[in-house]
């Protein structure tokens, strides 16, 4: 599998590929990339909305969730695998206060912990035990200078803060948000819908696409999760997309 950090991307966009996956005319366009997984190859990213319901699709070059990080049997050290949507909407359009990282839908599965305490999406009557199934966040990113080359981690809640945080907030000490948003996987397709208050505005909306592992962290504040390796991206994390185009 190719990594690659998320500070050492280079600033450059392949705007469309009209062969890089059949029947994907609209959205970020990009061709298979051989040294990357897969299941991680993202060839196509599309956001789409009707009225304030968004829809976000990513397809890859091989069966999307096919790989989930393994077990190392505690919190601290563990792995997550996911496929993010980095967006400009403003953190507050979610419930987070305005200004704090680039808010970012993500689809992450973690077999050593649960941080989606109200739903049970292995349908088992239990909802401790289900972070090893694809499940959906909306997380807030930002560079650390604790995270591996002072890359991007997920923005931290220092101790004794009480930042404003949405109802779903899952009670981990970063700005993450569990809101039960359902994915669905089909084949090399990754889709998943979500609903905005109406006062939020979708209308000029930008995104990327970009398949990534992060790593929890052995100290709470250093902070708890960092991206550790970027498999691949659909534009160059400079937003290239835009909603309904």
């Amino acid at each position: 599998m190719k990594t690659i950090h998320a500070l050492s991307l280079l600033p450059l966009f392949i705007p469309c590929f009209a062969a890089a996956h059949e029947g994907h005319e609209t959205g970020i366009l990009t061709p298979t990339d051989p040294e990357v997984e897969a299941d991680f190859d993202i060839v196509h990213a599309r956001i789409t909305s009707n009225g304030q319901s968004a829809h976000f699709h990513m397809a890859v070059s091989g069966v999307s969730g096919d790989t989930r990080a393994k077990a190392t049997g505690s919190l601290a050290g563990s792995d997550v695998y996911s496929y993010v949507w980095p967006t400009n909407l403003s953190p507050s359009a979610v419930g987070f206060a305005a200004d704090t990282g680039v808010l970012s839908l993500a689809v992450t599965a973690h077999p050593d912990f649960d941080d989606t305490p109200l739903f049970d999406e292995n349908r088992d009557g239990h909802l401790n035990n289900d972070g090893d199934t694809w499940h959906s966040h909306w997380v807030v990113l930002a560079p650390h200078p604790q995270c591996p080359d002072g890359g991007l981690g997920v923005v931290d809640i220092p101790e004794g803060e009480s930042p404003h945080l949405p109802a779903t907030w899952p009670g981990l000490p970063i700005l993450i948000d569990s809101p039960g948003w359902q994915p669905m996987f089909n084949e090399e397709s990754l889709d998943i819908h979500v609903a905005f208050d109406s006062n939020v505005s979708l209308q000029n909306m930008q995104f990327d696409a970009v398949t990534a592992g992060l790593r929890v962290n052995q100290s709470v504040h250093e902070p708890l999760l960092c991206v550790t390796d970027v498999f691949d991206t659909a534009g160059s994390l400079e937003l290239p997309g835009r909603i309904n185009q």
